[in-house]
């Protein structure tokens, strides 16, 4: 993506309360996540995970097998600090996700943060073979972009919005969409930003 400075620099300067991704509990992911009924040792990778609840509510749940990337080591070590103690129990990976060169399969590949700050088709089909590779047999992912309501920029970057079709569509050739939903996401500013999120299995 090139924005490892820009990502070293949000989580260098503004608090979790600050960023317009903040929730202190992910209620809509776990939601998707409880459909999966997955093993507490199942594999979970989550995706631009820097600021995100998702593992905090995933301890919680008895998971044990967690896995966080993020671009930025400002962002990793901001999670580090939060968990404490449950640090220990998680693997923190530090990489861009269109460099990330899986070292194991995973069960579970869930994305709230990364996918829409991709703009250019090479990217894309970059990221559909890393996930496709990343997950193995009856894989499944969730992921959740801004909808076709939400917002054209990000943190001040360049997005992409998906339809429910149209996240089905990127996907289709190595996922099958069992269940979408559109979402509203009120910000930590009094302000709602519209989501699309889709639940996949791999085919």
């Amino acid at each position: 993506m090139g924005n490892k400075p820009h990502w070293e620099n949000v989580f260098a300067t503004k608090t979790e309360k600050e960023v317009s991704w903040y929730q202190p509990y992910p209620q809509t992911s776990i939601d998707f996540f409880n459909e999966w009924k997955l093993p507490l040792d199942a594999k979970i990778i989550d995706i631009g995970g820097g600021d995100s609840y998702f593992i905090d509510a995933l301890l919680t749940l008895g998971y044990t097998n967690i896995h966080l990337l993020d671009i930025s080591e400002n962002a990793i070590e901001r999670a580090r600090k939060r968990l404490g103690e449950k640090a220990e129990a998680v693997t923190f990976i530090v990489s861009d996700v269109l460099d990330f060169q899986p070292e194991i399969t995973y069960d579970l590949w869930y994305d709230r943060a990364c996918f829409h700050f991709l703009v250019d088709p090479i990217q894309i089909a970059t990221y559909k073979k890393i996930v496709a590779k990343a997950l193995g047999p009856n894989g499944k992912m969730i992921i959740g972009t801004f909808s076709k309501l939400g917002p054209l920029k990000c943190s001040g970057l360049e997005i992409t919005q998906y339809a429910e079709e149209d996240l089905k569509n990127t996907f289709e050739d190595d996922f099958e969409a069992i269940s979408c939903q559109a979402v509203e996401h009120q910000t930590p500013f009094d302000t709602i930003q519209n989501f699309t999120f889709c639940n996949f299995k791999k085919k």
